[in-house]
């Protein structure tokens, strides 16, 4: 169901079928999302919608795509730890013949200084910084991030051979993207989205879709590629609600910040909205150089530390909150994330055309 720029759907699968209907027309589809909304499981759907049989059509990367490599770290010895593929997925097919290696290489040295080799009848990764006197390598465990990037670089090589028809890859019509850069700092993250919006418009057959909950990594996603499609995807009511973002400013702190200013007019604030609204008070202390969130939350004759809405921010952004099974505020709390929410926009003033209202007030 479409209302303006807002198409609504009942389930994960129909929003995933939608998606590709989309991709019959454009090449690439950018969704920004909060973690907890369903990306991940968006992405299977749309895999599983290109099943037939045996034939596949979606080349993916997400949480299960590094499930596909498993640490052996050699309990016996603690010596020769070792990372292991499961090469029965044919994202693994017929690597060697590539020279998967050089062109993994070529991505990673952009972002890490270890370096590794593939025993391909083996399956597995094997990873040094130094060598010994016999120039034999010192074999260590790289870190959890370090393991990300690598995973993540190794996809990215794959995507190449896609992309450059290699005819192990020839079934890939669509390349499906979610959250690539978990543990990367802003430089990298930059640094990803520029490679990643360079090898997608270097192509005009793969169809992509890239979805994150990283704003800065979204950001310049968007910046390079002006002529995808843009979405921001949020789940609520037993709904998934898909709302296009081609028209409105490009910074997603601004998407967030509309939701929350529409939940607190609507009054059906939930207890993980508290969580979104922290995210957007730290993004802006940092924006002008604070130390911490609760410098850029008004302060009351009464209250000169900020300590009652400091303790309450605190509070209700760290409950173990689900976005599937929301729960709705008290009373007491809604008033006081109103409060903090209209105080916030008055001392940092935003494009009054999204905001048309003075205060925020519960609709009738």
């Amino acid at each position: 169901m479409a209302n303006n720029n807002i198409s609504t759907f009942n389930t994960i699968e129909e929003l995933a079928q939608y998606l590709r209907q989309q991709l019959e027309n454009k090449k690439v589809i950018l969704i920004y999302a909060y973690n907890g909304t369903g990306k991940t499981r968006l992405s299977m759907a749309f895999k599983d919608l290109g099943k037939q049989g045996d034939e596949r059509d979606t080349l993916y990367f997400n949480a299960f795509t590094e499930d596909l490599f498993v640490w052996d770290n050699d309990l016996e010895n603690d010596t020769y730890r070792m990372l292991k593929m499961n090469t029965a997925s044919r994202f693994f097919k017929g690597l060697q013949e590539f020279e998967i290696e050089n062109r993994i290489a070529s991505f990673l040295h952009r972002y890490a200084d270890f370096n590794f080799d593939i025993d391909y009848s083996e399956g597995t990764i094997r990873f040094w910084r130094e060598v010994n006197k016999d120039n034999e390598p010192i074999l260590i465990k790289i870190s959890r991030g370090e393991e990300n990037i690598f995973i993540w670089c190794f996809f990215v090589a794959i995507a190449q051979l896609a992309i450059d028809k290699q005819e192990a890859y020839e079934w890939v019509n669509y390349i499906y993207i979610d959250d690539p850069i978990s543990s990367l700092d802003d430089n990298n993250a930059i640094a990803v989205a520029a490679t990643l919006s360079k090898l997608i418009k270097g192509q005009d057959d793969i169809k992509v879709v890239i979805s994150s909950h990283h704003t800065l990594f979204f950001n310049v996603l968007c910046n390079e590629m002006g002529r995808a499609l843009k979405y921001f995807l949020s789940y609520k009511d037993d709904k998934y609600e898909l709302r296009s973002t081609n028209d409105t400013p490009r910074f997603y702190h601004v998407a967030m910040l509309k939701e929350l200013y529409e939940v607190a007019k609507s009054g059906k604030i939930y207890t993980y909205h508290f969580t979104i609204l922290r995210s957007i008070l730290e993004k802006t202390a940092t924006f002008h150089g604070f130390n911490s969130f609760k410098d850029v939350v008004k302060r009351f004759d009464d209250d000169e530390e900020g300590i009652i809405y400091t303790r309450v921010i605190n509070l209700l952004s760290h409950g173990n909150y689900s976005i599937f099974e929301p729960i709705e505020m008290l009373e007491e709390n809604k008033k006081y994330f109103r409060e903090i929410l209209e105080d916030f926009m008055k001392n940092y003033r935003f494009n009054p055309e999204l905001f048309p209202q003075e205060t925020i007030e519960e609709e009738a």
